[in-house]
């Protein structure tokens, strides 16, 4: 018993504040996102060299915005999503994820409104998605966001969405074999890939 308290002891103070505060926000994520985006942004500020906090803090707010009405709330929240995805730019360039993103931020602009934003931001999002894809083609969030992506625009056009079910397959065969560098990297879209497969059969 008292070795099992030991340890349990150690275990939680070898948890760095970085750990915990992670946690933390991924555990209010559930309940409270806003709450989760502001604990995410105050980790940021503590870990100014780590793109992961501001990388985070921006998905739940662009997440959220594709549910809001009022263009008012839809600005505000993708405006500081914008300054969050910047920040974690500015800390890790070149970075597939984060283009993901930045293309997601867009997407929820287009998702608003798509008369007004489609035919100004489709072509900044398919050069987002073309960026990622040079850099790491075997990305499972790159594939599959940029696959759906490429649904959504055949579907306004009137075309076949068929062919990019090989490209949703092909993201569930990379996310099968995927390995997220840290347990707090990047690890979503397995599940939003098998609901898409899904429809396509």
């Amino acid at each position: 018993m008292l070795l099992t308290l030991f340890l349990v002891s150690l275990i939680g103070n070898s948890q760095s504040n970085y750990e915990k505060g992670m946690q933390k926000a991924f555990e209010l994520w559930g309940t409270n996102p806003i709450e989760a985006s502001n604990l995410f942004e105050r980790i940021a500020a503590a870990e100014t060299d780590n793109w992961l906090p501001p990388y985070y803090a921006a998905q739940v707010l662009i997440l959220q915005s594709f549910n809001e009405k009022d263009k008012d709330k839809l600005d505000s929240k993708l405006k500081k999503a914008q300054d969050l995805i910047n920040d974690a730019t500015a800390i890790s360039k070149n970075n597939p994820e984060i283009l993901v993103l930045q293309a997601m931020k867009h997407t929820a602009y287009v998702a608003f409104d798509g008369a007004t934003y489609g035919m100004q931001l489709s072509p900044k999002i398919a050069a987002l998605y073309a960026q990622a894809v040079q850099i790491d083609a075997k990305n499972p969030r790159v594939v599959l966001s940029k696959a759906e992506w490429d649904m959504g625009s055949a579907q306004f056009f009137g075309q076949d969405t068929a062919p990019f079910c090989k490209d949703i397959e092909r993201a569930l065969e990379l996310f099968a074999n995927f390995k997220p560098e840290t347990p707090f990297h990047p690890n979503w879209g397995k599940e939003r890939a098998e609901q898409i497969l899904a429809q396509c059969e």
